[in-house]
């Protein structure tokens, strides 16, 4: 009997969803991956988790009743270089809302590298609705689990214009650290 409550243990442990703790300058921001329903995605968010490429990176577009994004510029709004772009999951059945992360892209489908948003409302509007580019959708790939109000202070941040970037937030909100849960 003990080896099976082992066994089902083990098993439950290894099929759980990886988490990922966001350290901001606001507060901590804690996700949880979607391992399975996202599988790309998870891999390539988690892979510049691993490399420490968000330390020193900002939420660069701040819109209250939308969403946050961030982990692409650095607070002197130089872009970071990015690995090749990602197929784009947004098939995948989860729907865009609120506190869900999903990866942010251009206007070509599968261009996603490194840049994520918060959804701080329900976006139905960015779910995928079909395979052509316009009704494609965005890849969400986990949620906020813990620090949803640290979310909802930066929603509300003073934001600015700084050349092509509209939605600045006046002060830098700084992405110090992400790093896996164990």
């Amino acid at each position: 009997m003990f080896k099976i409550l082992v066994a089902v243990l083990l098993t439950t442990a290894a099929m759980a969803n990886t988490k990922v703790l966001m350290k901001t300058n606001k507060g901590d921001i804690e996700l949880e991956l979607f391992d399975k329903a996202a599988p790309v995605t998870v891999k390539n968010f988690l892979g510049y988790v691993k490399s420490g490429f968000y330390k020193g990176t900002i939420f660069h577009r701040v819109i209250d009743n939308f969403m946050i994004q961030g982990g692409g510029f650095t607070s002197n709004l130089k872009k970071k270089t990015t690995r090749e772009p990602i197929k784009n999951e947004a098939d995948n059945g989860l729907g865009n809302d609120t506190g869900t992360i999903a990866m942010a892209r251009t206007s070509d489908v599968h261009s996603a590298t490194a840049q994520f948003f918060i959804n701080v409302q329900n976006n139905a509007f960015l779910n995928h609705r079909s395979k052509d580019a316009a009704g494609y959708g965005y890849a969400v790939f986990g949620k906020v689990t813990k620090g949803m109000s640290v979310v909802n202070q930066i929603k509300k941040t003073r934001t600015t214009r700084n050349g092509p970037f509209a939605n600045l937030p006046a002060s830098n909100i700084i992405i110090n650290d992400m790093v896996i849960k164990k």
